[in-house]
């Protein structure tokens, strides 16, 4: 099963992925660019597999790229709560 199939899995593995990036110094700046980087390649090239990622890729596909920023940062806020570590 891949990571993108499970949107718990996909969390974790989103929330792993901050980790190493703040251990690694990286800025909130950065990493949220990071994200709307990530998060316009998935948009493109990746079919969604849930029912989440069908939501956030139906809003991404509508949304101006201010708003595709404010989606990329909300997401990093939402695997930094749900990070357990």
């Amino acid at each position: 099963m891949s990571v993108l199939e499970n949107w718990d899995q996909w969390k974790n593995f989103l929330g792993d992925r901050l980790d190493n990036a703040q251990d690694q110094g990286m800025s909130q700046k950065v990493i949220n660019s990071l994200a709307h980087q990530v998060g316009d390649y998935l948009a493109k090239q990746v079919d969604p597999k849930n029912e989440q990622e069908r939501v956030l890729s139906d809003l991404w596909s509508v949304a101006s790229e201010e708003e595709q920023k404010a989606i990329a940062s909300i997401m990093v806020k939402l695997v930094e709560n749900n990070s357990t570590h």
